[in-house]
């Protein structure tokens, strides 16, 4: 597995976005996540936290029977959750890069990432911060800080 590509964010539908993919991901294989992922993209409404938030309960009835993403009604329900967190985070910050760069370490951002948001482990915050360009310890440091066996080419 090689190291995903990084992102510059331009607001917090990508950040929501980079999330997603670790929420979907956790118990799945990345292959299975990329692949949806297009898909997943357009009937999330690009990650637009505001306009996820502002979804009726039919319409999340009907994005996680949704076949174009991975059917997961927790998940799906996780990601509209941590959207209404996101948009929160980013009013008491002033913007979401602001609460990110917060905490004092990294392990305290990661410990408060996985506090705030459903769905989102060690390796999934781990991620998403890497890709959103966040400083981040090296994998392999990180990997044996936190007692997991690396990945094979990673």
């Amino acid at each position: 597995m090689k190291a995903p590509r990084r992102i510059t964010p331009k607001g917090l539908a990508d950040y929501l976005d980079v999330m997603s993919q670790a929420v979907f991901q956790s118990g799945m294989s990345w292959k299975v996540v990329e692949s949806k992922w297009p898909g997943t993209q357009a009937a999330f409404r690009g990650f637009d936290p505001k306009r996820l938030t502002a979804l009726s309960e039919p319409e999340i009835d009907a994005l996680a029977q949704d076949t174009r993403i991975i059917r997961n009604r927790r998940k799906v329900e996780a990601i509209i959750g941590n959207a209404a967190r996101m948009l929160e985070l980013e009013k008491a910050h002033g913007s979401f890069q602001k609460y990110l760069r917060s905490k004092p370490s990294f392990e305290e951002l990661l410990r408060d990432l996985r506090k705030q948001f459903k769905f989102l482990g060690d390796m999934g915050a781990y991620r998403f911060l890497y890709v959103v360009g966040e400083k981040v310890p090296s994998y392999e440091k990180f990997c044996a800080s936190h007692g997991i066996r690396e990945a094979a080419g990673h």
